[in-house]
């Protein structure tokens, strides 16, 4: 299978990459892992006339955190870094398991955070992590910068807020809350390398002394166009203390929040009853590591 023709682009700057955007804006996709854009060009899903390639960029590589400012995250980051990052998987557990679950060891050393949403996968693995921890968007074009929820950018089924001329920059997430945790459970038919059927993330916070939820984000994956917020269920548990029939109750109301298809890899059915638990599960896990 080849590759159709193009012209390519490497710019060293992020002032050049804006001015590439703005002369070929929808006639142009940006290449950072290229692990959905090659295989979509050598099947000829995409045919762009210019590729951008912003591997060499290090304006957009990196984890940087200052403490009580939280944490900004490249957008052409390799998700194997974020899977080796002991601040990663400290503060935001559940973030570093969505990335250490994407493909293979090979593709994580070239996929990247930012391509992982802007090609708006429903089964995706960061994105449910990134909007459990609330995380907002850095985009920028020749107009300037403009940001925005992860979870207002991924609008659909490989649909974006993108503009034609705009590049993602980064990520930004707060610190997370003091006494909580978080977690991101999947399920998919074999261990490895599988699109997941089903996957649930959470970030819970607990009152300190009385063991009632302060806060919390449920984020339900691969049901819905998006990923999902199960607000619903969020309002269950803010305010009370989660114990076994009231994290039952938040369950069955996931499940039901949750707006699955039929297809090869699980039936409706099948995929609302797994959310239910897998959102337990996490919960479960999350509580203990708080207490």
């Amino acid at each position: 299978m080849y590759l159709p023709q193009f012209e390519y682009h490497a710019p060293k700057t992020t002032e050049e990459l804006v001015s590439l955007l703005s002369r070929y804006r929808k006639k142009a996709k940006i290449l950072c892992g290229g692990t959905d854009l090659i295989v979509a060009m050598k099947d000829k899903v995409m045919k762009p006339d210019c590729v951008i390639d912003i591997s060499d960029l290090a304006a957009l590589c990196g984890i940087r955190h200052q403490e009580g400012k939280g944490l900004v995250i490249g957008a052409a980051t390799k998700l194997d870094e974020l899977e080796r990052s002991t601040l990663i998987k400290e503060k935001y557990f559940a973030l570093y398991q969505g990335a250490s679950v994407v493909g293979s060891p090979q593709v994580r050393a070239m996929g990247t955070l930012g391509g992982n949403s802007c090609t708006a996968s429903p089964a995706a693995d960061t994105p449910p992590a990134l909007i459990a921890f609330g995380a907002r968007v850095n985009l920028v074009s020749g107009k300037g910068l403009r940001q925005m929820a992860l979870d207002e950018f991924i609008r659909g089924n490989r649909e974006t807020a993108l503009g034609e001329d705009e590049f993602l920059e980064s990520f930004v997430l707060e610190d997370p809350l003091p006494n909580s945790a978080s977690r991101y459970l999947i399920m998919g038919l074999r261990g490895a390398m599988e699109i997941d059927m089903v996957n649930v993330a959470v970030n819970l916070a607990l009152e300190p002394g009385n063991g009632k939820v302060k806060d919390v984000r449920i984020v339900l994956g691969a049901v819905a166009p998006v990923p999902l917020r199960a607000r619903e269920a969020e309002g269950l548990l803010k305010g009370r203390i989660p114990d076994d029939p009231l994290l039952d109750r938040v369950a069955e109301t996931c499940a039901l929040e949750s707006k699955p298809i039929d297809d090869f890899r699980a039936t409706a059915a099948y995929r609302r009853e797994i959310v239910g638990v897998l959102a337990r599960r996490a919960l479960k896990e999350v509580l203990s590591a708080i207490q």
